[in-house]
């Protein structure tokens, strides 16, 4: 007769992101959740397959509280009247609030977005506010496309300080002048205002008005 079992996914994926919360995503292995816990390593193949299954589960909690089918009906809707640019920025905004919750899951929302029940949402609700805007289904597509990358390259940016340029670095503002002042103008930006300002530069190139 098999074993009871003891844990629940949820806990194996809320263990899983407080490892990555609190020593970061290098840190997240199979043996450290378990040791979480408090369990032996094998004991969590009774519950998950492997890690990339467990990957998935800790981008669905991770952006779940955020992207949950409540609040993306509310973001999607911010006001009765709201148009669909309106809409699209309020979505944007919810998947910058979910992965600052908890940056050090970013790559893992990268690698996953395509396969997280939360993610999936979140991207249907744009597909809905794209529809609303006029977008024809090629176009529709193309602007998803143009979203979803935009989102990620500024979370990149905003969380990964992939920008970061250190004195005696390769960038010399002599050589690079315009590089060098549009990096220092966003590192003095407020990190949500330069988000949302990219996003909106982004929809008026999709002619989302």
């Amino acid at each position: 007769m098999p074993r009871p079992r003891s844990l629940t996914i949820r806990q194996i994926a809320a263990a899983a992101l407080a490892v990555i919360d609190r020593d970061g995503l290098p840190a997240l292995s199979m043996r450290t959740v378990a040791a979480e816990l408090d369990r032996r390593t094998m004991a969590l193949y009774r519950y998950v397959e492997d890690r990339e299954e467990l990957e998935c589960l800790v981008v669905d909690l991770a952006l779940g509280d955020v992207l949950d089918r409540d609040v993306l009906d509310r973001a999607a809707r911010p006001a009765a009247t709201a148009g669909p640019r309106a809409r699209l920025l309020a979505l944007l905004e919810s998947m910058r609030e979910a992965v600052g919750a908890h940056p050090g899951v970013l790559p893992l929302a990268v690698r996953h977005h395509g396969g997280c029940p939360s993610a999936l949402r979140w991207r249907e609700r744009l597909l809905e506010a794209l529809a609303d805007a006029g977008l024809d289904a090629p176009r529709r597509a193309a602007a998803l496309h143009a979203l979803v990358s935009y989102v990620i390259g500024a979370l990149e940016l905003e969380h990964q300080a992939a920008a970061a340029v250190t004195p005696g670095g390769p960038l010399v503002p002599e050589t690079f002048p315009l590089l060098a002042a549009a990096l220092s103008a966003r590192a003095a930006a407020d990190p949500a205002r330069a988000f949302t300002d990219g996003a909106r530069a982004v929809l008026d190139g999709l002619g989302v008005g």
